[in-house]
């Protein structure tokens, strides 16, 4: 006989239905979202866990953004429970809501979403097992801070390069490719009107960007002229719009050089919290995955060991493709399924991109997803990767092993 604990979360309180395996509720109450209100829950629990005397207590909350987290954490880790083989369970809000629609005509307020949860419990078949270690926990939130600086980060060089067109309308690709470098933010900055970069001498501009980008242009008077030929044709502004736009570029170029340092920072932190970590080394040994992507993987996936299999690890992180079948139809387009954690997704598609270019056997393979269908070739191919690349991952961190790798890559 198993005990089941449905909570539905909010950030003021928790509504709580324990229910028994026979479906019966036998206690409904509400608790504050504080330590206290956890500690009175946790009680109520063990009070009902010592009568009826319970193989296992499974306690099930929505995953709702932070208000789940602390009362998830503290009943995962409290020694009463854990002693009466308690497993505690995130669940995604959507299963929740699908499995909700069995019931018709059932009220909405929080006290059945409470009971839903526990008969969700009852019915078992979860795909997620008990919430990460803390270990895994705290990377996870660097990883993900880091995941939204680089975001910010690129909306802000777009935005930077929208307002770049404003003072100099024809900059190439090639310039605004190295736009972001010291020197040119430099050269920015110093509110070089376009008649000045246009009239400077090419070897006076070739040295200022040696100096400014600390020797670091292979070219530096290529550069040079190809600023020059960009200023000389690109739109005048009067002087009231070039100075708002200076302040604009001079304002946007801070925001990324701060964004920039404070990605340095998280990396120095995620490289101290990973090296105690197991599997710290062993992703990084697959061709193309470096620290970064390693970490975010590690991190979204906590332990392998939560994880059946790699099927249940590729439909934690959205990689699988529900079948359309009826009789003797079977659908040759399926779509991929919406749910799953979406940060592991992109670390295993980011890093598949790069594994395809520097591993034969997952080259080969892109490639001959990439020439199956004539639509959306890239994008089918490379998440099919990905997916491929999910069964390594859970292979290696698994077993422990480092990877080698079936064929070497050739030069054509």
């Amino acid at each position: 006989m198993k005990l089941f604990v449905g909570i539905d979360v909010s950030s003021q309180d928790l509504k709580v239905c324990i229910m028994d395996a026979g479906g019966d509720t036998l206690q409904a109450f509400t608790v504050l979202n504080n330590y206290h209100g956890a500690c009175h829950l946790r009680d109520q629990i063990l009070a009902h866990a010592d009568r009826i005397k319970p193989s296992e207590i499974h306690i099930g909350l929505e995953s709702t953004s932070v208000y789940s987290w602390h009362p998830a954490m503290f009943l995962h880790g409290d020694k009463l429970l854990s002693e009466r083989h308690t497993k505690v369970f995130t669940i995604n809000p959507k299963l929740i809501s699908k499995f909700k629609e069995a019931y018709v005509d059932l009220d909405k307020n929080d006290r059945i979403d409470a009971w839903i949860i526990a008969d969700r419990l009852r019915f078992g078949r979860l795909p997620m097992t008990v919430v990460a270690q803390e270990q895994y926990i705290a990377l996870q939130r660097l990883t993900r801070m880091r995941f939204h600086l680089v975001h910010n980060l690129t909306r802000e060089k777009q935005y930077f390069l929208q307002h770049l067109f404003y003072k100099c309308s024809a900059f190439s690709a090639e310039v605004e490719s190295s736009a972001f470098g010291h020197a040119i933010t430099e050269l920015l900055l110093e509110k070089y009107s376009l008649d000045e970069v246009s009239s400077m001498d090419v070897a006076d501009l070739a040295d200022y960007l040696k100096d400014k980008g600390r020797n670091r242009f292979p070219d530096p008077e290529g550069v040079a002229r190809c600023i020059q030929k960009a200023a000389r044709a690109s739109y005048r502004l009067s002087k009231v719009v070039e100075d708002s736009i200076d302040i604009i570029l001079g304002t946007s170029i801070e925001a990324i050089r701060s964004t920039q340092k404070q990605i340095k920072e998280l990396d120095k932190a995620i490289e101290r919290i990973i090296a105690g970590l197991p599997g710290e080394n062993v992703l990084k040994t697959i061709p193309g995955i470096g620290p970064i992507y390693s970490a975010g993987i590690i991190a979204e996936i906590g332990d392998i060991h939560r994880f059946d299999d790699q099927a249940a690890l590729a439909k934690y992180a959205g990689l699988t493709w529900r079948k359309n079948q009826s009789g003797k139809f079977e659908a040759e387009e399926t779509s991929r399924i919406k749910s799953g954690n979406r940060f592991l997704r992109y670390y295993l598609v980011e890093a598949a991109n790069l594994v395809k270019n520097r591993d034969a056997e997952f080259g080969e393979y892109y490639r001959k997803k990439y020439n199956e269908v004539t639509k959306h070739q890239h994008k089918r191919a490379l998440v099919l990767t990905a997916r491929k690349l999910v069964r390594l991952v859970d292979v290696l961190l698994r077993n422990d092993q480092v990877y080698t790798p079936r064929r070497k890559v050739t030069n054509a």
